[in-house]
C-alpha cells in the first residue's frame, strides 16, 4: 500500500465507526417507533375494553364509564384496522387486497355500530337518570338497544352490523396473515394474527374477554411482525453494504 494513503485511511476509519454508531442508534429508534405505531392502537383498545361495562339493566349503567369507553373505541376501531393494513403496505397479492377491503368494512361497521349502540344509548340513559322518571325513557332506550341492525343486542341473535364487523375483522386478519407469511414473516406471529379475531367472534362481544383477547393478540402480532420486517431489512442492508465494500476493495486492488 502506498505510504501517502495511510494517513487518509487512518482518518477515515474513526469517521466510519462514528457514522455506523449513529446509524445504528437511528435504526433502533426507527424500529421501535414503527413497532409502537402498529401495535399502539390495538393495545390501547384492548386496555380500554377491559373497562367496558356489562349491562344488565341499562338504566343502572355507570354512564360516565360507559361514555368514556365508547368515545375512545370510535377512533381506536378505525386505527386498529389501519394498523393491520399498514403491515401489508406495498403488498400486491390477492390476500393483501382482501385484507384491506375486509378491514375497511370492519372499521366502517364498528364505528357506526358503536356510535349508535354505545354513544347514542349512553346519551339516552344519561338523560333518563337525570330526569327523575327513568322508566319513562325505557321504551326509547330499548328501541335503539334492541334494533336488529344498529343495536347492542337483539332477541333472536346478534345485531347485523356487529356480526358484519366481527366477520370482516376475521377475514381481514387471516388474509393479512397469509400475505405476510408469504412475504417472509415467521409462523408464530402470522398464526397469532390469523387467530386473533377468535376472541371477539367466540364471545360475541368486544367487552371482556372477547375484545381484549382479540385486540391484544393483534397488537402483539403486529408489533412482532413489524420488528421482524425491520430486522430483515437491516440484514439485507448490511449484506448490500458489505458486498459493496468488498467490490470497492477489489476494484482498488486491481
Amino acid at each position: 500500500m502506498e505510504a501517502s494513503r495511510l494517513p487518509w485511511l487512518l482518518r477515515q476509519r474513526p469517521r466510519q465507526a462514528r457514522s455506523t454508531g449513529i446509524d445504528m442508534r437511528s435504526y433502533k429508534q426507527r424500529t421501535w417507533f414503527n413497532v409502537a405505531s402498529v401495535s399502539g392502537a390495538p393495545f390501547t383498545l384492548a386496555v380500554v375494553e377491559l373497562f367496558h361495562p356489562h349491562p344488565v339493566d341499562l338504566l343502572d349503567l355507570n354512564v360516565r364509564l360507559w361514555m368514556l369507553v365508547h368515545y375512545a373505541q370510535i377512533p381506536l376501531f378505525a386505527l386498529s384496522a389501519l394498523a393491520v393494513t399498514t403491515l401489508v403496505r406495498g403488498h400486491i397479492d390477492m390476500a393483501a387486497t382482501v385484507a384491506r377491503i375486509a378491514l375497511f368494512v370492519f372499521a366502517l361497521s364498528f364505528v357506526a355500530f358503536d356510535t349508535v349502540a354505545g354513544v347514542a344509548v349512553g346519551i339516552l340513559v344519561d338523560s333518563a337518570q337525570a330526569s327523575g322518571t327513568p322508566e319513562a325513557w325505557r321504551s326509547a332506550i330499548d328501541a335503539l338497544w334492541m334494533h336488529p341492525i344498529m343495536g347492542g343486542m337483539r332477541l333472536n341473535g346478534d345485531p347485523s352490523l356487529a356480526v358484519l364487523g366481527r366477520v370482516s375483522l376475521a377475514v381481514g386478519t387471516v388474509a393479512a396473515a397469509v400475505s405476510l407469511k408469504r412475504s417472509g414473516s415467521s409462523w408464530v406471529p402470522a398464526g397469532l394474527l390469523a387467530i386473533s379475531s377468535l376472541g371477539i367472534n367466540l364471545f360475541h362481544s368486544h367487552s371482556w374477554p372477547g375484545g381484549p383477547l382479540t385486540f391484544g393478540g393483534i397488537a402483539l402480532a403486529a408489533g412482532w411482525m413489524q420488528y421482524e420486517a425491520a430486522t430483515r431489512a437491516a440484514r439485507a442492508s448490511r449484506t448490500a453494504i458489505t458486498f459493496g465494500r468488498r467490490a470497492g476493495d477489489l476494484s482498488r486492488g486491481s
